[in-house]
């Protein structure tokens, strides 16, 4: 059995991370093998937050449109605060991972929640940090997660969108559903 890869592509904006997805989705890609991660806000003045209420969630902030309109295409998210990252919103499959993460009090040489989800997949420990730099730098990591082909067809769409870094990790862990438990050492 092959094991999966992930692409990861580092995007300016909320916009460019929209239009991603977007492309990602109508070549028919499945939401469920598509992660993106982001700042939840910019500081600003204003009232920023969330709330559910069902299956609908709203946002209000400079963002709150984005985060509004792409959370409906994911089946699962979730927003915490990296400590100096500042406020994340993880959807698809790293979201799942990160809560296993923060359930399990688990930390990786000292990283945060995010950098532990992203080197508990499998990747370089370099490369999560330079993720977790761009995400605090107000960036937005797009990724796609699946097999070989899927993923190379993956990284050539997200290479129209102008990412400032576009990588392949080979071989890495498929992120495990939040209501699996995994259990630690020990």
């Amino acid at each position: 059995m092959e094991s999966p890869d992930t692409v990861i592509a580092v995007l300016a904006d909320h916009h460019a991370a929209e239009a991603a997805v977007k492309k990602l989705a109508a070549a028919g890609f499945e939401m469920k093998s598509l992660s993106v991660v982001g700042k939840g806000y910019h500081s600003e003045e204003k009232v920023t937050g969330f709330y559910n209420i069902g299956d609908r969630i709203k946002f209000w902030g400079a963002r709150g449109a984005f985060w509004g309109a792409i959370w409906g295409l994911f089946f699962g998210g979730l927003f915490l605060t990296v400590p100096v990252v500042g406020p994340v919103i993880v959807l698809g499959y790293l979201a799942a991972t990160v809560l296993v993460v923060i359930e399990n009090a688990v930390i990786v040489g000292g990283a945060s929640a995010l950098g532990a989800a992203l080197y508990g997949l499998g990747i370089p420990k370099d490369s999560v940090i330079t993720y977790e730099a761009a995400v605090k730098a107000d960036r937005f990591l797009v990724m796609a997660h699946g097999a070989k082909e899927d993923v190379a067809r993956a990284k050539a769409i997200l290479g129209t969108a102008n990412p400032s870094r576009l990588d392949l990790h080979v071989g890495v862990k498929a992120a495990e559903p939040a209501d699996h438990p995994v259990h630690g050492p020990g």
